[in-house]
């Protein structure tokens, strides 16, 4: 089966093309920094294209011969012309365009957990809208409700354990404790090939979230064992927060915590909203963050 992966050698899509790739499917990258040195993943049933999510000429080739397309691309802060309007919108329409000229069969589009409209972020929105896009594109979809995914090459364990080893203090994020349900990314590529190769989950939308809900605390606590490390962690208002990322989006550098993140972590990541279909028992996510599991995705020292 040919597939084509957008965000080929992002977090997400990177894991999903390897893992069908190994299942001896024909795989096509789809990224815009396919030409970079370190693209992404290559393999005798890999292939890498270099193209905008948002150019329908460029993606309709790419799809060429591909009964499924699997859209991972997306961004957690805005950038120059990278703006969620262009990337999530934009990019989703002429996904669906491109889909629809190329024959493809069947998208997966990976989305955010609390995606909805109408409330004021600018990211939450932009997600929504790409949904109602692939749930009206005609084609045979599923969307992914996609919590806190985490993994090797992830920016979550990535930045945790970098700021744990660098700093004794972790400021998490309001006053009181909000939850989440970090999933791995095994379990999230087990759905996303679910739907893209057995066809299953067609139609639906469906929340993908970990077997545990933890606070951050516990979350970076688990993270600076697995590293060796003590840290303290302590609650700042939301408002500092907002301060910070504001200010660190400014520098050149992918910051450690965006204006999108804060939203994300104040209101929590454990529940869809608005609420959606759950998934099969047998596709539910139950990999759990224990330290193993932390180490394993850890980057490298």
């Amino acid at each position: 089966m040919r597939i084509a992966v957008t965000g080929g050698t992002g977090f997400i899509g990177r894991h999903l093309g390897i893992t069908l790739a190994a299942e001896g499917h024909e795989v096509v990258l789809v990224s815009r920094g396919a030409g970079r040195t370190d693209g992404g993943p290559v393999g005798p049933r890999i292939g890498v294209v270099a193209a905008d999510v948002s150019d329908e000429r460029l993606l309709a080739s790419a799809f060429e011969g591909c009964e499924a397309v699997g859209h991972c691309a997306g961004i957690n802060r805005e950038r120059r012309e990278q703006t969620y309007a262009r990337v999530h919108v934009r990019g989703t329409q002429a996904v669906v365009r491109a889909a629809r000229a190329a024959g493809v069969r069947r998208v997966a589009l990976v989305s955010f957990l609390r995606a909805r409209p109408a409330c004021g972020s600018a990211y939450h929105e932009s997600k929504w809208a790409a949904e109602e896009l692939v749930r009206r594109s005609g084609l045979e979809f599923t969307v992914l409700k996609e919590g806190i995914t985490y993994g090797k090459g992830d920016h979550m364990l990535d930045h945790l354990s970098r700021t744990v080893r660098a700093l004794p203090v972790f400021a998490t994020v309001g006053l009181r404790p909000r939850t989440l349900r970090p999933v791995a990314v095994e379990d999230t590529v087990r759905v996303l090939r679910a739907a893209l190769v057995d066809g299953r989950l067609g139609g639906r939308t469906v929340s993908v979230t970990g077997p545990e809900e933890l606070t951050l605390a516990d979350v970076v606590r688990r993270v600076a064992r697995a590293t060796g490390r003590v840290v303290v962690v302590l609650p700042m208002p939301v408002w500092f927060h907002y301060a910070l990322a504001r200010t660190i989006e400014l520098l050149p550098w992918t910051p450690l915590v965006s204006t999108a993140q804060v939203r994300m972590l104040a209101e929590g990541i454990s529940a869809a909203e608005p609420p959606c279909d759950a998934l099969p028992l047998d596709l539910q996510p139950g990999i759990r963050l224990t330290e193993e599991q932390v180490r394993k995705g850890l980057p490298d020292a």
